[in-house]
């Protein structure tokens, strides 16, 4: 499970190769790992406000054991919930999306790697690639024994499906 290794023109009017190593199954396991560490912390950051602001902090330092929630208490709870996770949604898909068609190419766990994410012929790509190649990672996640990814692993150009559905490479660079 090693990054495997091709040739990419440097630019398309030049006859200059550069050497390009494809990022392997690990390597990218580890960048997730830093990414769910920083994106945990930022979501933290996040949430804390959103209790405050939502009043859930002050409804629930009025519960006791001893008490039932009220109908309004329980859909002041689920909404709570549900703001959650809607913002849990919003926040790593632009987390993944800007970061990987900025500058960088690559979030904070890739970059720190030295890995980057680019289309198929080496570019770095647009938001739309990059929202599409997040959310191609809900077809991943339905593949059975994490297969969707492990596949990065074991596929010519090391791409897991998100990557082939959304046309990208992950690379590392030696810069």
């Amino acid at each position: 499970m090693q990054g495997g290794a091709t040739a990419f023109p440097a630019y398309a009017g030049n006859a200059a190769v550069v050497r390009v190593e494809y990022a392997g199954f690990w390597l990218r396991f580890l960048a997730l790992l830093i990414d769910n560490v920083v994106m945990g912390i930022g979501f933290v950051l996040i949430l804390i406000p959103l209790i405050f602001l939502t009043g859930l902090g002050g409804f629930l330092s009025q519960i006791h054991p001893d008490e039932e929630i009220n109908d309004a208490g329980i859909f002041v709870v689920l909404g709570f919930i549900f703001l959650a996770a809607t913002a849990s949604l919003v926040f790593t898909w632009l987390y993944h999306a800007l970061m990987e068609s900025s500058e960088w190419q690559a979030t904070v766990g890739k970059k720190a790697l030295g890995l980057v994410v680019t289309d198929m012929a080496g570019r770095r790509v647009s938001f739309a690639r990059s929202t599409g190649r997040h959310f191609g990672k809900i077809i991943t996640n339905m593949v059975p024994f994490l297969i969707g990814y492990i596949m990065a692993g074991f596929t010519e150009k090391e791409q897991a499906l998100h990557d082939m559905l959304a046309g990208c490479l992950v690379l590392r660079r030696s810069s």
